[in-house]
């Protein structure tokens, strides 16, 4: 048998690229620290993805969501995912447990998302648990999580967390936002619940001040970027600032004809590209950035110190991003258009009071709540807690 592992972590994206990146960025961070990763990542390739040191097993067939309201969980080309495939994928993991022998299982989201992935989580959990040496079993969890409406669904997911785990790892600060705000039962819960504040990509440049800098238009993995691009397009010919380059950043999960086809409507001085592995090179030079309103995205404006539109992903319900822009808003860091009637103009004057906003925000002002610093540094002290978990120390030097 090989050594054993520190830790394995499983991730499941289906829709967007958020949940990857962050595991991704705790995998490295675990592995700069000198902790043996493991990642066990179920959705579909996502190009220039970087573990760093971790090695990552991609579980066959690869999964995304039928739709924006997660209604079905389908292959890559869109057809039925069956028993067959899901014993495949329950076997993949169960042998890849028991071959690694991990010192903290993690699993990404789950139990306070991704219930759609339980056909092959709960054996996980249950093999863990009865497992002769017996893992630290632990979530990884977001600040917020989307408005929970379906009956017996919370009473599901503080019954699975108490049963299996040890800790829940919550990725923010309770300072700007404490995780009872959207999940309130979390008290109920048995396991410990450590705060290890936001976790913010390290390798952020400093802020360049370029007067003439560009406009970055961003929108993640690119399933729901339609609404956002077709405001960005209206808005060009209106706005005073066409003499910048507006450059569009759209991730690969947006089909490629649907890609094209916006590519085709774009001005001159509008540049529809995909997402390009210099993301964050391009944020710290731009004069603006317009996103949605994702974890990762958001904090790495945040932390670039850039003026900011966001636009969070509202449909199907959806209210987690909506929650944080407005939040950050309220904190003076960023300016709040509603995807719900965006057109160009609403986006232009959004565009203007980020620049009226931006005279005294930046990078070494930081977060604050009052006069209390939100922490930006939970991928380290998520490597800390984990290899406190694992009975590990943190190799002197490393980590961030």
């Amino acid at each position: 048998m090989s050594e054993r592992c520190d830790l394995l972590l499983y991730v499941q994206h289906l829709l967007g690229i958020g949940h990857f990146k962050r595991a991704a960025l705790i995998a490295r961070e675990a592995a700069r620290a000198g902790l043996k990763v493991t990642v066990a990542t179920g959705g579909l390739p996502v190009p220039d993805a970087d573990f760093g040191g971790a090695r990552v097993v991609q579980l066959e067939p690869a999964l995304r969501t039928k739709d924006q309201a997660f209604s079905a969980l389908v292959l890559e080309d869109g057809s039925q995912l069956g028993e067959q495939e899901k014993a495949r994928r329950t076997q993949q993991l169960l042998s890849l447990f028991q071959a690694e022998q991990p010192a903290v299982l993690l699993t990404e989201m789950f139990p306070f998302g991704r219930r759609q992935m339980r056909f092959e989580l709960l054996p996980l959990l249950q093999a863990a648990k009865a497992a002769a040496w017996r893992p630290k079993i632990v979530s990884s969890v977001r600040d917020i999580l989307t408005t929970l409406k379906q009956p017996g669904k919370i009473a599901w997911i503080v019954e699975t967390a108490d049963h299996f785990y040890d800790c829940v790892l919550v990725h923010g600060d309770p300072a700007l936002i404490p995780f009872e705000r959207t999940f309130p039962e979390i008290t109920a819960i048995g396991a410990e619940i450590r705060y290890t504040g936001y976790i913010v990509d390290s390798k952020i440049p400093p802020r360049a001040a370029l007067a003439k800098g560009e406009f970055l238009i961003s929108t993640g993995g690119g399933a729901v970027a339609e609404p956002l691009v077709r405001a960005v397009l209206e808005a060009y010919p209106l706005s005073p600032y066409r003499d910048r380059l507006w450059r569009v950043l759209i991730g690969y999960n947006l089909p490629d004809e649907r890609f094209q086809a916006l590519a085709a409507e774009a001005p001159g001085g509008v540049l529809i590209e995909r997402s390009r592995p210099d993301f964050l090179t391009l944020l710290s030079k731009a004069a603006l950035s317009i996103s949605q309103a994702g974890y990762n995205t958001s904090l790495e404006v945040l932390a670039a110190g850039v003026p900011a539109v966001v636009v969070p992903f509202a449909a199907g319900g959806e209210s987690e991003q909506t929650l944080r822009a407005r939040l950050l808003a309220d904190a003076g860091r960023l300016v709040l258009a509603e995807e719900a009637g965006l057109t160009g103009a609403r986006l232009n004057d959004a565009i203007e009071r980020a620049f009226a906003l931006s005279t005294t925000a930046g990078r070494e002002q930081g977060l604050r709540v009052g006069r209390a610093p939100v922490s930006l540094d939970g991928a380290a002290e998520t490597a800390r807690q984990l290899a406190a978990l694992a009975g590990r120390e943190v190799r002197e030097g490393e980590g961030c």
